[in-house]
């Protein structure tokens, strides 16, 4: 019932008086419009802009715990699990306009965050990213900052800790910092129910009973970084990161149960990977006369690490094996991508025009297979060019990119290469400063990855392996979304449909060959989906209590090789803030989203948490609780007619915690270097088996 909650308390709300808050001047990058004012939100053409109150920056130590402060309906922050989504996708995260991590968030400052961007039609420039949050932030001219936070649970090995220090001189800031997440022999179950059907019409079922099992989720990230800003002139920025993923393993027991009679099989089935990724990006951003700006962005990447997975059945009591299964893959790949982008600014326009290219080189040694090696290149070319302009109460966004895809494998000599185009349009209508209508066009393409293509044949238990297949295509993806924004006395939000179609979308596929299930992958005939979705945010009493929500129903279909499926589900998220007296009580709920993809059916993280903090001059004192209610449940539902399964993974998530946060800064405040693009360098890693 907790959905219709929303409904009930946004039409209880009694009317009241808007407020009306004068926002900082806006960049000189940004085009001056007509915009809607309201006491939270500015709503623009192109995105929303979130200025923090007194209030929230106050009751905030890190740039996470401001924008869960903010409250934006459709966004999900998560910062005890580290992670920013909205309607169950990824969110493109940036500040000063250049993507950035949840650490790099976690190290701001809330008092040098002047406002929070919150895009939900991102143009061409911001490659294909589903959603993206900029935080805009000012740095100062002399002096410093420190932050440092511990977030430990009381009952058991998890924890994250994080700490930053700026040293600012005039134009340049030098920046440092270091995060690290522990997540050591977290107890954890698995309920797995499975029916195989043979091609002769004969079937067999497994059922797993769980004896438990453990997840290991460690890692370190480390950051250094240089900026220099002359106002108006010139921006350079130079960052260089380092992540280190310690150990990343999911381990479980259990007990094989079959339909045909025979004996109870003992498994374990243990699967995970670890690695180092250094990288490094070199900004720069000239301005020229006329309102003309030229960008240059490089960045790489290097991963070297391995993945593993072990499969091992045996009957109770025996000293053999039925099926020991091994797989060690140990990669060694390399990512660097350059773009170069050309802005123009009118009076009533905005031109942007750039190309990039992305270059992949892949190197994957099976130690499993008698140290075979498989290599694989990737090249991507993308150009594009977007155009804004405003006629009165209406704007318009129209723009096309061109992306280029080229896949070779060494071993094979095998390769594929495709042109895709990407066109995208937006148009905006304003007829007052409360209300606005946005209908948005946009399309994007999706590349194999390196398992997805991988044909070297990996066993995942008894008669299922998986290969991967040279032959796919680069598949295709178009959105429509039709949105209508309001601002009224005390409410706030958005509801709107979305339709989206990926044709060809790269999907697995099962099919028998001889007594094996082979998975492989395909492109398929095509998901389809429609959602409907509101989103509000509520003060039901100003600056003391506030709640926002959202809440979506989606209708889809998806088909490929003998297979025709349609699915509904609904999901949403709610969330509820008390601040008084220097105190924050809050509480949040997420029902994950249930996505058909193939011949599957997967859901995320249902979570919940309830915590309470209290700032002191520098210092944030937090406790709180994940999960209190219900239990921790992700997984999968499989519907092909060859192997038809349930998987619940369930972890002991009900954790008390406590954080403690200090933030200290010296020196003035200005507005520190705006990256506008970021390009980027991702390597690739391989995927070892596992069911």
């Amino acid at each position: 019932m907790w959905v219709w909650l929303i409904f009930l308390i946004m039409f209880a709300v009694p009317v009241a008086s808007a407020q009306t808050e004068e926002p900082d001047s806006l960049t000189d990058m940004t085009l001056q419009e007509v915009v809607i004012k309201a006491p939270r939100v500015i709503r623009k053409a192109d995105m929303d802009l979130y200025y923090p109150s007194k209030s929230a920056t106050d009751n905030s130590a890190n740039g996470m715990q401001l924008l869960g402060n903010l409250m934006i309906p459709s966004l999900t922050v998560d910062d005890a699990l580290g992670s920013i989504k909205a309607s169950g996708q990824s969110v493109q995260v940036r500040i000063n306009g250049r993507e950035a991590t949840i650490d790099q968030v976690r190290a701001l400052l809330p008092e040098t965050i002047k406002r929070v961007e919150w895009i939900d039609n991102p143009g061409l420039r911001y490659g294909g990213a589903n959603y993206v949050v900029n935080f805009i932030v000012s740095n100062p001219t002399l002096g410093g900052s420190l932050m440092a936070s511990g977030h430990p649970a009381l009952n058991t090995a998890w924890g994250r800790y994080v700490a930053d220090v700026k040293f600012n001189s005039g134009r340049s800031q030098w920046e440092a910092g270091a995060h690290y997440k522990m997540t050591n022999r977290l107890k954890s179950h698995r309920d797995y129910e499975e029916t195989f059907t043979y091609p002769d019409g004969s079937s067999l079922t497994r059922e797993e009973s769980s004896r438990g099992g453990v997840m290991d989720n460690s890692m370190i990230s480390a950051w250094a970084s240089y900026n220099y800003l002359k106002p108006d002139t010139t921006v350079l920025v130079v960052d260089f990161g380092l992540f280190h993923k310690l150990n990343d393993r999911f381990l479980y027991d259990g007990v094989l149960s079959l339909s045909d009679g025979s004996d109870d099989i003992l498994l374990t089935d243990s699967h995970g990977d670890k690695g180092t990724t250094p990288s490094l990006s070199v900004y720069l951003e000239q301005h020229f006369s006329r309102r003309q700006t030229l960008i240059m962005n490089f960045s790489s990447s290097f991963y070297f690490g391995n993945t593993y997975s072990d499969y091992l059945e045996r009957l109770p009591g025996a000293g053999a094996y039925i099926n020991d299964i091994h797989t060690d893959i140990h990669d060694r790949n390399q990512a660097y991508a350059i773009e170069a982008d050309y802005i123009k600014n009118w009076q009533n326009g905005r031109l942007t025009a750039g190309a990039t290219y992305t270059a992949n080189r892949n190197r994957s040694a099976y130690a499993s297979l008698d140290g075979a090696v498989f290599h694989q290149r990737q090249n991507k070319v993308y150009m594009f060019a977007e155009y804004f302009h405003r006629f009165g109460k209406w704007t318009a966004t129209a723009g096309m990119g061109v992306q280029y895809n080229d896949f070779v494998f060494a071993e094979s000599g095998r390769g594929t290469h495709t042109w895709s185009p990407r066109p995208q349009a937006t148009i905006t209508y304003s007829p007052d400063q409360n209300h606005n209508i946005r209908l948005n066009f946009t399309s994007w393409q999706s590349t194999p990855t390196l398992a997805e293509t991988n044909v070297i044949p990996q066993q995942l238990d008894g008669f299922q392996w998986r290969v991967g297949n040279q032959n796919l295509k680069t598949a295709n993806s178009y959105m429509m979304t039709l949105r209508y924004g309001f601002n009224l006395p005390r409410v706030s939000g958005t509801f709107g449909v979305r339709a989206f179609s990926s044709p060809n979308a790269i999907t697995p596929l099962l099919r028998w060959e001889g007594d094996r299930l082979l998975t492989t992958y395909e492109n398929s005939h095509g998901l389809r989906n429609l959602s409907f979705f509101l989103a509000p945010q509520i003060e039901i009493v100003p600056e003391w209590f506030t709640v926002s929500g959202y809440l979506q129903y989606r209708l889809e279909r998806m088909s490929g090789t003998d297979y025709l499926f349609h699915h509904n589900a609904w999901s949403g998220s709610l969330a509820a803030q008390v601040t008084h007296w220097g105190f924050v009580l809050s509480g949040r709920y997420m029902s994950a989203d249930h996505d058909l993809w193939g011949e599957k059916i997967s859901w995320g993280e249902s979570v919940n948490m309830i915590d309470l903090s209290y700032n002191w001059r520098s210092w944030q004192f937090m406790a709180g609780i994940l999960m209190p209610f219900g239990k921790y449940d992700q997984g999968s539902r499989s519907l092909s007619k060859w192997n038809r399964n349930e998987q619940h993974m369930r972890l002991d998530m009900r954790m008390p915690y406590i954080q403690i946060s200090y933030n200290f800064q010296w020196g003035r405040q200005r507005r520190g270097a705006e990256k506008l693009v970021n390009t980027d360098a991702s390597a690739d890693r391989s995927t070892a088996g596992g069911r």
